[in-house]
C-alpha cells in the first residue's frame, strides 16, 4: 500500500511517519512534499497512491489548489492546525481530517475508516472548489465599540489583541486603548482571520504584530509578551506550541 504525505513541516512529517508505521505497518510512505507545485508535479508523474495525508496550508498556498491542477482519485485525510467550519464540512465527502497536534486515537480511527472503505471514492471537485472559496472567505474586518457616549468602528487590522477579564471581553487597540466587546473569545476565534490572529490560551487572542517577545518556559511551553500588555504571564500550552510556530512562520 502506497501512502503519500503532503506536508511542509518536518516535525509534522516525522510525526505522521511514526503514526503510519505504528498503525499501518504495511504502508510504503512517500513524502513529505512541501508545496503545491511539488505535489502537483509528483501526482502528475507517479502512480496514484492508495491514501494521501495532506496539510491545508503549504509553503506556497492552500493545498486545495493541488486538486484544481491535477485530477486526484485517491482518498485524502487532511491535517490542519485550524478547526474551521469548511474543514469539518469536508467529512461529508467520506474524507477525514486530523487536527494538529495529531491525537494517536484519532489517527487510528481515521486509518480504520480507510481500511473499511470498499472502493476508492473519486473526489468531488465542485466541493473542493466550494471549500477553497470558504477558506478564502472574508472574515470580520471591523468591530463596533462604545467609548463614553460615542460609538466607533474599529478595523480588525488596528487590533493588537483581545482578552477576557472577569467574564468580560476586551479589544485592545494599537493605541493602547481598550474597549468592551459583546463577544466571547470562543465566538471571536470563529470569525477572525486565522492568518492574522491566534488563540494563545483561554484569555488571549493576539494579532501577529502585537507579539513583542517569545520565551521558552517549563514543560515545553512558551511565554509570550504582548505590546502594551501588563500581563507578563501569558503562557502557550505544549499542545499549541506547534500550531503557534506554524502560524508565526506564515
Amino acid at each position: 500500500m502506497k501512502v503519500l504525505i503532503i506536508e511542509d513541516e518536518r516535525h509534522a512529517v516525522s510525526r505522521l511517519k511514526t503514526l503510519i508505521g505504528e498503525t499501518m505497518p504495511e504502508a510504503e510512505v512517500d513524502g513529505g512534499l512541501d508545496s503545491v507545485s511539488v505535489a502537483v508535479s509528483w501526482l502528475k508523474n507517479n502512480p496514484a497512491p492508495d491514501l494521501i495525508f495532506c496539510d491545508i496550508q503549504l509553503a506556497d498556498g492552500l493545498s486545495f489548489e493541488i486538486f484544481e491542477k491535477v485530477e486526484v482519485k485517491s482518498p485524502i485525510i487532511f491535517t490542519t492546525a485550524y478547526d474551521q467550519y469548511a474543514i469539518r464540512a469536508f467529512k461529508l465527502n467520506s474524507l477525514d481530517y486530523l487536527l494538529k497536534p495529531i491525537d494517536p486515537k484519532e489517527f487510528k480511527a481515521a486509518a480504520e475508516k480507510f481500511r473499511q472503505m470498499n472502493t476508492i471514492p473519486q473526489l468531488d471537485m465542485s466541493l473542493l472548489k466550494s471549500l477553497l472559496h470558504q477558506e478564502t472567505k472574508e472574515f470580520k474586518t471591523r468591530f463596533l465599540v462604545k467609548f463614553g457616549e460615542k460609538i466607533q468602528s474599529i478595523p480588525a487590522l488596528e487590533v493588537s489583541f483581545f482578552f477576557s477579564e472577569e467574564r468580560v471581553t476586551f479589544l485592545q487597540h494599537q493605541s493602547g486603548r481598550k474597549y468592551v466587546l459583546d463577544y466571547a473569545l470562543d465566538q471571536l476565534e470563529g470569525i477572525l482571520n486565522p492568518k492574522q490572529f491566534f488563540r494563545l490560551n483561554r484569555k488571549y487572542i493576539a494579532a501577529i504584530e502585537s507579539i513583542a517577545e517569545i520565551h521558552t518556559y517549563s514543560n515545553s511551553r512558551l511565554k509570550i509578551r504582548l505590546k502594551d500588555c501588563p500581563d507578563n504571564d501569558i503562557l502557550v500550552s505544549r499542545e499549541k506550541v506547534g500550531a503557534l510556530k506554524e502560524w508565526l512562520d506564515g
